[in-house]
């Protein structure tokens, strides 16, 4: 199965019942249905479409990595930033960093690779998945992610992606990477 919303229903949080879950608690976001992104570049074949005109756009890279204990993470970063995955197990204190495999990242994320985004947080806390994030994201006008899957995108304010970490009781750590 491929990560688009044809399969949604195969996930443990479909995308729909996510974005309405966003709703519920009083978020808004830009919504946009798009191909099938599964890479950084598929991402800014369709970007422009997406910004909406005078706003800092932060968009997102989405790493889901372990750690040789076993330990499950998820790093967002702005899609260009150039990463190390040794340099940043030391500065996440962690070790060394391997890429989760596609089964564990259904375990515990629930979703398939192409869609990893920091709304899978909604899955990852109750999992015990540790949440880091590019603290330049709070600088942005809106950060731009998937629903869970890979052929929709929303764009949030860093607000209203504040509320929904606390209401999925998820603690970013903030990374200064600058």
């Amino acid at each position: 199965m491929d990560a688009s919303s044809t399969y949604q229903d195969s996930l443990p949080v479909s995308s729909d019942a996510l974005l309405e879950q966003l709703r519920g608690w009083g978020l808004e976001f830009t919504f946009h249905e798009h191909v099938p992104l599964r890479t950084v570049e598929d991402a800014k074949s369709v970007e422009a479409g997406l910004v909406v005109e005078g706003e800092t756009a932060f968009r997102v890279k989405n790493l889901y990595l372990r750690d040789k204990k076993k330990r499950n993470y998820l790093v967002t970063l702005e899609q260009d930033r150039e990463i190390d995955l040794k340099a940043l197990g030391a500065q996440l204190g962690v070790g060394n960093l391997s890429f989760g495999s596609a089964d564990r990242l259904m375990e515990n994320l629930g979703i398939r690779p192409g869609a990893v985004s920091p709304l899978a947080m909604v899955s990852g806390a109750e999992k015990g998945v540790t949440f880091f994030m590019d603290a330049a994201a709070k600088t942005a006008d809106r950060i731009y992610m998937h629903p869970l899957v890979n052929d929709r995108t929303i764009g949030m304010t860093f607000a209203d992606l504040a509320v929904f970490f606390e209401k999925v009781d998820v603690s970013p750590t903030w990374l200064d990477l600058d």
